[in-house]
């Protein structure tokens, strides 16, 4: 299968007001964030390397103990085993999380 329709994807809910639209190949998970205002992720590790771009609106990201509010164009990377967590500011945003390995629990 190489081409992929993002809008038919697995839907996870990550955490309350987090859903993800998931779609990975063998070595590679993409991750659609949808995140509600107010919404957060709790801080958290795994074991996975995480690279993303906020797509719009924008957030507070914590990253092994550096906050920044990152916005549409920006980028970030999460190495495997940081902690990090995510708390939305007054209005929706979105995101794109890429993984590798692919997170083996968002599949199911």
């Amino acid at each position: 299968m190489y081409f992929l329709d993002v809008s038919k994807a697995k839907e996870k809910e990550l955490a309350p007001g987090v859903r993800a639209r998931l779609l990975w190949g063998d070595r590679i998970m993409l991750s659609f964030l949808d995140m509600g205002a107010g919404a957060s992720v709790p801080l958290h590790s795994h074991p996975h390397e995480q690279m993303g771009i906020v797509l719009e609106g924008e957030f507070e990201f914590t990253i092994a103990g550096e906050t920044r509010v990152v916005k549409e164009g920006d980028v970030y990377l999460v190495p495997g085993g940081v902690v990090h967590g995510v708390r939305v500011l007054d209005r929706p945003a979105r995101a794109l999380d890429i993984f590798h390995p692919p997170r083996e629990e968002y599949k199911t």
